[in-house]
Parts: structure tokens; C-alpha cells; sequence
């Protein structure tokens, strides 16, 4: 009698994994690398070196502990991209205190839940970007700030002691805040109070397995969980797929990813950092053409993004005239890259060693990714196979047990990179993550004998739009609170540029009316805009199984139909 060989597959690695914390490793980095460029911001016009960006990154860190900050206290940032964002993520990690990353997005109710679930104790924050007005949403939100006290005593959020404002367009953060609000340069000027002596003491104590930060993944219910990531986690993972990408302090990253995502914070930021390369700053946030200029400009050997990045880089009307040349590799991961977007990303922009990743924030985040002597086939159906010291298995949806190679199942993982859990919520940990320590993802996929994975589908009702995880439950449960709405569904349907797109359906209470632009308008000011449903439908009844649950596919595919007829 024979067995079917099981979807399990352990990566070994030739190289250990490093027990060092973050500044440990930043600070082995900036001794050997101290004249290289750590870190270009072309909107800022700044320039860092590694010893310039180390001593600011110290002197930020003794801010911090000036004001109070300690090891394993939680330090929210709320920011687009810039050079203070990485001050911040590195000197919070220097004196041990527990990084929030903030999406810029947000809406004040969103920020709310945000700070309240992770008690923040410190929130770092930018005046304004575009048309979102920050501290104006902040004086909204904590009518507490008009008192003008050095400490915050907020009712709503009572662990909230600091908000400091920063603005990157002020080289010398001279702009002077709000009432309630502390300045950058309070901060600094509270560094002065700290001795270096001081500084190494706190450093000394931190522990690899600390909790060192906190990042917000939505839930297949209600609202968004806080991820709890140590520095063993994000450094691993961020040294390996450098070592994946065969990077060295002779690379240049454009990033054109938020550094809030654990894309842009880990695979970026911390990925540079790791190997002394320089990291390059295009855009506060995505913007096609500033990236083909900084990767010409910079003479960037990388670059990472979404399809959808890579897309609207290679549609931007002034393409052709850009040189490209030297780039080399970079990381595609958030959705499924369709081959023809492959092609281009190798032949056009030159991208020849290009790796497609893939994984989940509880996952570090990457725990799969291709290599540049794979075959233009493996790039394109797999995620490839999982990083060093990580193991990786196929299961049942239903018994749990690992199925047999080939067939589909959900993806699990288990190793260094899985998370402590979610802050504040043993039992949503405990659903992810099994007695064994195994993380169930939720996706399904298939394993082949070389360990290589192909993604087939999700087991959650997760939406990717352009990147950006979105979970219907947190967007179907806001819509809910509109006077006029009786029920509501939210899933996603597929679209060409970002992936997939939010569709709502919903039903009214008897006798009321509402148009489509009044519900985006509710939405637009409430939540993050890239919720926002881009199909709204009104109908009287849902399709449901006997037992009364909605039936979400069926309406899937009935958009799916209207769409191809249309």
C-alpha cells in the first residue's frame, strides 16, 4: 500500500538566524557603512549617511527617554512617507518602546479604535496631507488638547499622554503646534538632558523576543486586530528576503509602499537597513511619475510595489522617457501578477531578477517567495517557497489534517516569523494560531514536491484592493450605523487595475430612499477611502441558504454576469 507524499515542506537554512535586536544590528551596520547613503527623501531634499542617520536616530532616542518613553511602551506614528517616519521606527526600537504604525488613511473613528486598542501612550504625527487635516481630526477627537497641558488627560483615551507634530517640509521643525501639542524640536531639545551612557543602559536590557511593534490587520469580523511583531520577527524576516534578493550596501531601493504597511516597514526600511543599503524616498505616497524619476535620478537597482503600482508605472504617459537601466530586482506582492505584467516588469522597466512574494502581517510579513533563477512559469502561477526556517503545510479546510500534494487546502505556517498574537485579544490569537504554532491563513493553495506554492483562492472574505487588505465585516458594520440602512453586504468582484473592488448591497428600512452618492459621501467621511464601495446596489432581499446565512458568492456572480453583458 502506498501514501500520497503530504503537504508539508521545512526550509533549513545555511545560515543561522541572527539573535541580535534591531539596534544592535543598525548599529553593527552604521560602524561599517558610516560614509554610505542610508536614506535619500526627494521630497525633503535630504540626504543621510549612515553615521549622520545613526547619531539622529540616538538623538531622537534620548528625546524619548527625556520625556519619559520607556521599553515597552507604545509610540503611535500617523504619517505618509518620510525621513522622520524612520527616525521614529528606529529610535523607538533603540530604547525598546513598542512602534504603532498608523494608516494616513484613517478617519477619525478609525484612529480612535486604533489608539484605544493598542493604548497608546505616544502618537507622532504630520499637520496635514492633501485633504486630510490631522490636527484639526485630533482637536475633533480630544477636546482635552485646548487645555494646553504638557501631559494629555484624555477621558476617551486615558493611556494617551503625547501627541508630537512634525513637519516634514520644515527641515528645522521650527513650525509651532496646536495647543496640547508638543513640538519636534521640544523633543530634541529634551535629548540634551540624556547622556549616552544613559542611552546604551536602555538598549543593553532589550530582549530579541521584545514585543517591538504593532501593526493593524482587519479580522474576518468587526474591527482591525493589533499584530504584535518582536524584533527576532521583522529582523529575520527583513535580513533574509535581503539575502533572497542578493542585496548589499551597493544597492538603491525606491519605495514607492507606505512604510505603515509591513511591506514598506519591514521589506523595505528594515531590509536596507539590515545590509547597509540606501533606501530612496520618491513620494509621500504613490505617485508613478516621482518613482520613474528617483529610479533614473537615484540610479535605483530596486524597486518594490503592487501590481497595481507596477501598472500605473508602466501605463505613466511619459514612460519611454525615463532610464530605467539600472534596475535590477525588487519585490512584487499584495495580489496575483498576471504574466503579461511580468513581461513588462522584466523586458520594460529591467527588472530581470524581479521576485513575486507573498504572506500576511501575522506572518513578519513574508513567508513565501520565488527566486531569480526560477522559470518564468514558477514566477508567474506560484509564490514560490518559503523563506529559511520556516515550515509551511497544506490542510483539510474541515478535519485540519495535511492533505496530499497537489490537492487544495489552507495554507498554514509555522516558525521564527509567526506573531506573539493580538495585543488585547487572547481569544482572536488562539483562533489563529493552533496548540502546535501554527498560523492558519485563510488562503488556499496547492504544494508541489518542491515545496513550490500556488495560491488558488481565499478561505476568508478578504478583499485585496490594489494592496490594501480589506475585510467586508468592518465596512458592512459602519454602513450599518446610516439611519436609512436595514442590512447591508459588502464582498469584492475582480477589476482589472487594482485586483479587485468593493461592492455593496443594500436594503433600505420600508419607505425609506437614498441615492448611491449619499452613501460614498457617509462613507468618504468616515472611513478610510479606499473602503469606500465603488458599486453600491439597493435591492429588497439578499440570497441566503435555508439556515438564513448570506449568500455572498451568489451575488458575486451575478455582478460578474451583469458586467461581462454590459
Amino acid at each position: 500500500m502506498t501514501h500520497a507524499k503530504k503537504s508539508y515542506y521545512h526550509r533549513g537554512g545555511e545560515i543561522p538566524l541572527t539573535g541580535l535586536t534591531i539596534p544592535e544590528s543598525f548599529q553593527s551596520i552604521a560602524k561599517k557603512y558610516p560614509k554610505q547613503q542610508a536614506v535619500v527623501s526627494l521630497p525633503q531634499q535630504r540626504r543621510l549617511d549612515y553615521q549622520a542617520f545613526s547619531e539622529a536616530i540616538d538623538e531622537l532616542a534620548c528625546g524619548l527617554i527625556g520625556l519619559g518613553f520607556k521599553r515597552g511602551d507604545r509610540i503611535g506614528i500617523w504619517s505618509t512617507n518620510n525621513i522622520e517616519w524612520l527616525l521614529v521606527q528606529m529610535a523607538t526600537a533603540r530604547i525598546g518602546a513598542i512602534l504603532v504604525n498608523i494608516n494616513p488613511a484613517y478617519r477619525p473613528r478609525e484612529l480612535a479604535y486604533a489608539l484605544e486598542r493598542s493604548e497608546v501612550q505616544g502618537l507622532f504625527v504630520i499637520p496635514r496631507f492633501r485633504s486630510s487635516d490631522y490636527l484639526s481630526m485630533l482637536q475633533d477627537l480630544i477636546p482635552e488638547l485646548q487645555q494646553n497641558a504638557t501631559e494629555l488627560n484624555c477621558k476617551a483615551l486615558p493611556s494617551l499622554k503625547r501627541i508630537v507634530v512634525f513637519d516634514p517640509n520644515d527641515a528645522m521643525q521650527t513650525a509651532t503646534p496646536a495647543p496640547g501639542f508638543t513640538s519636534w524640536q521640544e523633543v530634541i531639545h529634551t535629548a540634551e538632558t540624556i547622556t549616552a551612557e544613559e542611552l546604551e543602559q536602555h538598549t543593553a536590557v532589550l530582549d530579541r523576543d521584545d514585543v517591538i511593534n504593532i501593526q493593524y490587520t482587519s479580522g474576518t469580523t468587526g474591527f482591525p486586530k493589533a499584530v504584535m511583531l518582536t524584533h527576532h520577527n521583522i529582523l529575520n524576516n527583513a535580513w533574509f528576503s535581503a539575502q533572497a534578493m542578493h542585496f548589499t550596501e551597493q544597492d538603491r531601493l525606491v519605495v514607492p509602499v507606505p512604510f505603515y504597511h509591513c511591506f514598506g516597514m519591514v521589506l523595505a526600511n528594515l531590509l536596507c537597513f539590515s545590509v547597509g543599503a540606501c533606501l530612496v524616498i520618491a513620494c509621500e505616497h504613490f505617485d508613478a511619475g516621482k518613482v520613474l524619476q528617483a529610479i533614473e535620478q537615484e540610479q535605483c537597482t530596486a524597486i518594490h510595489g503592487v501590481p497595481t503600482m507596477f501598472i500605473a508605472e508602466l501605463e505613466h504617459e511619459q514612460f519611454a522617457q525615463y532610464n530605467l537601466s539600472s534596475l535590477r530586482t525588487g519585490i512584487m506582492a499584495g495580489a496575483p501578477c498576471p504574466p503579461e505584467l511580468m513581461k513588462r516588469v522584466i523586458d520594460d522597466m529591467h527588472c530581470h531578477e524581479i521576485l513575486i512574494g507573498y504572506g500576511e502581517t501575522e506572518a513578519s510579513p513574508l513567508t513565501h517567495l520565488t527566486t531569480r533563477d526560477d522559470s518564468f512559469d514558477r514566477r508567474i502561477n506560484t509564490v514560490g517557497h518559503n523563506l529559511p526556517h520556516q515550515e509551511v503545510k497544506i490542510v483539510d479546510t474541515e478535519t485540519g489534517a495535511t492533505v496530499p500534494l497537489g490537492e487544495v487546502g489552507e495554507i498554514c505556517f509555522r516558525g521564527y516569523h509567526i506573531m506573539c498574537g493580538y495585543y488585547g485579544q487572547d481569544d482572536k490569537t488562539a483562533e489563529a494560531i493552533n496548540e502546535a504554532g501554527w498560523l492558519y491563513s485563510g488562503d488556499l493553495g496547492t504544494m508541489d514536491n518542491n515545496g513550490y506554492v500556488r495560491i488558488t483562492g481565499r478561505r476568508k472574505e478578504m478583499i485585496i484592493r490594489g494592496g490594501e487588505n480589506i475585510y467586508p465585516r468592518e465596512i458592512e458594520d459602519f454602513i450599518f450605523t446610516h439611519p436609512k440602512v436595514a442590512e447591508v453586504a459588502v464582498f469584492g468582484v475582480p477589476d482589472e487595475f487594482y485586483g479587485e473592488e468593493i461592492a455593496a448591497w443594500i436594503q433600505l428600512h420600508a419607505g425609506e430612499q437614498v441615492s448611491e452618492s449619499e452613501i460614498r459621501e457617509f462613507c468618504k467621511n468616515n472611513i478610510a477611502h479606499f473602503k469606500t464601495p465603488k458599486y453600491i446596489r439597493f435591492v429588497n432581499e439578499f440570497p441566503m441558504t435555508v439556515t438564513g446565512k448570506l449568500q455572498k458568492f451568489k451575488m458575486r456572480e451575478q455582478m460578474l454576469d451583469e458586467q461581462e453583458k454590459a
